[in-house]
C-alpha cells in the first residue's frame, strides 16, 4: 500500500549510505541504542485461524485519557471510505480504531503480528484449488447504531471494491478486479444496468450468516485480502453514497467519528456498540484519540522531547534525524524504531524518456545529501535500495543493475545524459507545505542541474498523489518524473511487483508497460506456491535490468517518539504504523 506522506515519497525516500542490516523475523519494533542498524521485518506472515475475542489484557493497562497523535508532514486521507482506502496512515488507524473486516492483524506486545479472524469465525475456508472461499460471520458484531452487521452487508461492500472508477486509488482495483469472478463487473456506481447481487463474485446467506467469494483464478491469499476495509461491511442504500460517506462514516469497531476535517485532524471517541467478546485483537483503553496531520516537524519533535503535560500523553509517527541524540537521551525504550517492507521510488515517465535517461537521474541523485535534508537518518530510517523487493521479503535478489551500486556520481551521470535522445528537462512536483520537503527538493534540483538537467519545480499543497493518480489533471499532464513509495499490503511479492509495474496498475506512476513483463506477472501467480517467492525475485531482476524502469531509492523505517504517560509504546509490523490497538494512558 502506498504512504500519504509526501516527505517519505520524494524528499525523504533518500537512500543513505548502505549500512549492515540487522533483525528478521521478530522484533520489529525495538528502542533503537547507538549505533542502530536498518531491520528487516516480516511484516506478519503469521497465523492464527482459532484467535477469538476479547483480546488478551495488556499488562497493566488502565482505562480512560486522551491520547494525541502527531502526524509530522503527513496529510492523511482524504476521506475515510472503506473501499477508498489504501495508505498506511489511513489504514493503520481505521483498521486498528474505526472499521473492522473478514480477517485483521493481532499485534503482540513488542508490535509483532499474526493475522487472526475478525467478523469471521475464522480465516476463510477456501475450496482444493482456492478458487471458492467461504466466511461465515461471528454473532453480536454491530454498527455505531447498534444495527447488526448482516452478510449481506459484507458482500455489499465486496461488490463495491470491483467499482474502480468511483474508487480509482482503492485496493479493489489490485486485488478484487484481478482475482474475483466475473471481473468485467465495474461495481454498484458505474454499472448501473446489473443489479450488484446478480454480479456472481460474491454471494450471501443472511440466515446462515455466510459470504462466498468466488474467483476466476486460485487466489490462495485471500486471507489476507481479507484484513482490508474494502473486504468488510458497508450500510445498504443511499447513506453509503460516495463521496458524502467518506466524510460520514459510520463505525464497527472500539472508536466512532467525532469529527473529521481532512488535511488538518481527526477525533475519535468511544463506540458502545462494540463488543470486545467479538474482537480478538483490538482494545477500548482510552477515551478519545485526537490524530493532527501536517504537524509541523520541528515543533513536534520538541513537543515530545519536553514532557509537558501536552507531550506525556501524545506520540508523533516521525523524528527529524538532528534530533534523534538527544531523544535517545531524553526518551530511551519511548524511542521506537519500526521496521517494514518498503520501498521508495523515483518513477519517470517510461513512455518520454529513454533507458539513458533514467540512469542518468539514478546518478545525480544525491541520496545521502537529501535524505539528510529531508530529516532523515542513515542506517535507522533509511538504506539503499537497489532492488524492487525491500529487505525481508521472501524471494528478495541481490543483483546491481550496472554491476555495482547506483550512487550519486555526477560524471557517470552527464555520461549516460550524453547517451540520452530525451529532452534532459525534468518537470517534477513537491509537497512545498512541509519545509523539510522544500529543503530536500533544492538538493535534488542542484544535483539534477549539476548533471546537466533543467529542472521544473512545481509546488503543491496537497499530497503528490493527488496529482499523479489524475490522468487528466493539467499539472499531471506536464510531469515527466513522477514517484511512489511502496509498503508490502501483505508478506508477498504478489503485492508488490504487480501493483507498481503491470502496464494497467493504478499506481504505476511511470505509465510502464512491456507485454513480457505484464504476461510474466500474470504467469507466476498461477505456478506452484513453493516457486513463487523465487519467481517473483527472477522478475525483479528483469524488470531492473532489462528496462530500469523507476529508480529505487530507498528501504525504510520509522521512528516512532511516545509520552511518558503512553502505555506500551510499540510498533505494528503488519503496517509500519504505531500499534494504536494497544496503547492507553498511563493514570
Amino acid at each position: 500500500m502506498r504512504r500519504t506522506k509526501p516527505l517519505a515519497l520524494v524528499a525523504g525516500v533518500a537512500a543513505l549510505a548502505t549500512l549492515a542490516a540487522c533483525g528478521g523475523g521478530g522484533g520489529s519494533s525495538e528502542s533503537p541504542t547507538d549505533g542502530s542498524t536498518f531491520q528487516e521485518t516480516d511484516a506478519g506472515e503469521d497465523k492464527n485461524p482459532d484467535a477469538t475475542g476479547p483480546a488478551a489484557d495488556i499488562e497493566g493497562a488502565t482505562a480512560g485519557g486522551t491520547i494525541t497523535v502527531y502526524l509530522p508532514g503527513d496529510p492523511g486521507p482524504d476521506n475515510l471510505d472503506p473501499t477508498e482506502g489504501w495508505s498506511v496512515t489511513g489504514n493503520s488507524i481505521q483498521q486498528a480504531l474505526t472499521t473492522r473486516s473478514l480477517t485483521q492483524y493481532a499485534i503482540d506486545e513488542d508490535g509483532n503480528a499474526t493475522l487472526v479472524p475478525d467478523l469471521a469465525t475464522d480465516l476463510g475456508q477456501p475450496n482444493e484449488d482456492y478458487t471458492q472461499w467461504v466466511f461465515t460471520l461471528k454473532d453480536g458484531v454491530t454498527w455505531e447504531n447498534g444495527d447488526p452487521i448482516t452478510a449481506e452487508e459484507v458482500a455489499f461492500g465486496i461488490a463495491r471494491s470491483m467499482d474502480s472508477t468511483t474508487f480509482p486509488g482503492g485496493p479493489g482495483t489490485e486485488y478484487s478486479t484481478k482475482y474475483f469472478a466475473n471481473n468485467d463487473y465495474e461495481g454498484p456506481y458505474t454499472d448501473k444496468k446489473t443489479d450488484w447481487q446478480d454480479w456472481g463474485g460474491v454471494e450471501f446467506d443472511n440466515d446462515a450468516k455466510t459470504v462466498t467469494i468466488n474467483m476466476n483464478k486460485s487466489f490462495p491469499d485471500m486471507d489476507y485480502w481479507g484484513a482490508f476495509m474494502a473486504m468488510g461491511p458497508i450500510p445498504l442504500g443511499k447513506t453509503s453514497n460516495p463521496p458524502n460517506y467518506g466524510q460520514n462514516v459510520l463505525s464497527t469497531g472500539p472508536y466512532k467519528v467525532e469529527s473529521f476535517r481532512p488535511s488538518d485532524e481527526l477525533v475519535l471517541v468511544k463506540n458502545d456498540q462494540w463488543d470486545a467478546d467479538t474482537d480478538a485483537a483490538r482494545h477500548q483503553y482510552a477515551d478519545k484519540w485526537v490524530f493532527k496531520f501536517n504537524a509541523d516537524p520541528d515543533q513536534t519533535d520538541q513537543i515530545m522531547l519536553s514532557d509537558n503535560a501536552q507531550s506525556q500523553t501524545s506520540l508523533s509517527t516521525d523524528l527529524v534525524a538532528s534530533n534523534y541524540t538527544e531523544a535517545q537521551d531524553k526518551l530511551g525504550d519511548r524511542l521506537v524504531q519500526q521496521s517494514q517492507q518498503c520501498t521508495s521510488f523515483l518513477y519517470p515517465d517510461y513512455s518520454k524518456t529513454d533507458m539513458a535517461f533514467r540512469k542518468a537521474l539514478a546518478y545525480a541523485y544525491p541520496y545521502e545529501d537529501v535524505w539528510t535534508a529531508g530529516g532523515s537518518l542513515p542506517g535507522v530510517t533509511r538504506t539503499h535500495a537497489t532492488t524492487i523487493m525491500p529487505p525481508g521479503m521472501a524471494g528478495k535478489p541481490d543483483y546491481y543493475v550496472d554491476g555495482e551500486e547506483i550512487s550519486f556520481d555526477l560524471d557517470k551521470a552527464k555520461e549516460y545524459l550524453a547517451e540520452s535522445e530525451t529532452d534532459p528537462t525534468v518537470t517534477m512536483i513537491y509537497y512545498e507545505s512541509d519545509p523539510l520537503a522544500v529543503a530536500a527538493q533544492d538538493v535534488i534540483t542542484k544535483g539534477f542541474e549539476d548533471a546537466g538537467f533543467t529542472v521544473n519545480a512545481i509546488g503543491t499543497t496537497e499530497s503528490q498523489y493527488a496529482t499523479w493518480l489524475s490522468p487528466d489533471d493539467p499539472t499531471n499532464k506536464k510531469l515527466n518524473v513522477r514517484g511512489v513509495a511502496w509498503c508490502s499490503d501483505w508478506p508477498s511479492a504478489l503485492t508488490f511487483i504487480p501493483p507498481l509495474f503491470r502496464g494497467d496498475a493504478a499506481y504505476n506512476t511511470g505509465y510502464f508497460s512491456e507485454d513480457d513483463i505484464n504476461s510474466r506477472i500474470d504467469e507466476i501467480p498461477t505456478l506452484p506456491q513453493e516457486e513463487q517467492a523465487d519467481a517473483w525475485g527472477a522478475l525483479d531482476e528483469q524488470i531492473m535490468t532489462d528496462y530500469f524502469p523507476a529508480i529505487p531509492l530507498a528501504n525504510y523505517n520509522t521512528l516512532f517518539t511516545f509520552g511518558s504517560k503512553i502505555g506500551n509504546p510499540s510498533g505494528d509490523e503488519a503496517l509500519g504504523a504505531p500499534n494504536y490497538k494497544n496503547l492507553y494512558v498511563m493514570q
